[in-house]
């Protein structure tokens, strides 16, 4: 793309968030006597001035006449709806916020979680027997099995028998985790010690799934095993979190035996109500002594 084509390009982005009432980091005009930057520092600015179009809530966009009615129903819903038209197509406004919400789900599946992010919340980490993102993606079956020296450890550093084991997993989504972790976690332990239950000691699984909470309760002979997991994220949020449990997990269980709380983000279940939600579900499984369809809510 040539500068001028570039030029362009931006020129219609500015346009496209100033429809959307998206005011830019900097209204400053351009003085016409500046000598013409490096292609470098043309972009580093561009980008600066520039704000995150995701940054909007297209359900409050009006980009067509609608009645009240589904001006209603357009807000309490991350459907697309009413987007408009130009001839057969979206508008750019629309098709500019579909692929920054594209990215941003990509972005999600493919990106580790920090390792600055897991020393600062305190979890120490172990991984599955996948070796890679692509090998995690490509062979489910990996995401759910350890190493023996992996199992090991995990007895070593972890409480033995614990009344609620707690663990997290990237999943396909480390946005999730960074996300809502941090909050959901003291809501948890606090939620349980009101119910007079006690958190074995929380760790981080890299590359794990669903399924990697049944060795692991079985090593530690967990009562209950929780997994905080990041979930397959959409186009309407990348920071979707979903909560796995069950009662005396076990290798091979069936799906019905566990219980799931899922869309624990900003814009769904906030993460400190999910945390007390999550305790008391715990507790009463441990009354119960179940977990899945047969728990009674």
């Amino acid at each position: 793309m040539s500068i001028e084509q570039s030029q362009q390009f931006e020129e219609i982005v500015r346009r496209v968030i100033a429809e959307l009432g998206v005011r830019p980091a900097s209204d400053a005009p351009q003085q016409a006597a500046t000598p013409e930057p490096r292609r470098g520092q043309q972009e580093q600015e561009a980008e600066a001035e520039i704000p995150d179009i995701r940054a909007v809530d297209y359900r409050q966009v009006d980009a067509l006449p609608i009645s009240d009615e589904f001006a209603r129903l357009k807000a309490r819903t991350w459907a697309r709806l009413g987007q408009g038209r130009t001839g057969p197509r979206y508008t750019t406004a629309a098709q500019l916020r579909f692929w920054a919400d594209q990215a941003a789900a990509m972005d999600a599946v493919f990106t580790d979680v920090a390792s600055d992010w897991l020393e600062h919340a305190g979890l120490f980490t172990v991984q599955t027997k996948c070796r890679s993102k692509d090998e995690y993606l490509t062979n489910p079956e990996l995401g759910a099995q350890f190493d023996d020296a992996v199992i090991a450890e995990i007895k070593q550093r972890c409480q033995s028998k614990p009344e609620v084991q707690v663990f997290v997993a990237d999943g396909l989504s480390s946005t999730s985790v960074e996300a809502n972790v941090a909050e959901l976690l003291p809501a948890l332990d606090q939620g349980l010690k009101l119910h007079g239950l006690t958190m074995g000691t929380p760790f981080f699984v890299k590359y794990g799934r669903v399924r990697s909470m049944e060795p692991i309760s079985e090593a530690l002979g967990a009562t209950v095993t929780c997994v905080l997991l990041g979930e397959r994220p959409g186009l309407a949020s990348a920071e979707s979190l979903s909560a796995y449990l069950a009662y005396q997990a076990k290798v091979g269980m069936s799906e019905a035996e566990r219980t799931c709380v899922s869309n624990i983000h900003s814009s769904g279940s906030n993460p400190i109500e999910a945390g007390a939600h999550l305790a008391d579900l715990i507790a009463a499984m441990i009354k119960q002594k179940t977990s899945g369809i047969h728990l009674e809510l």
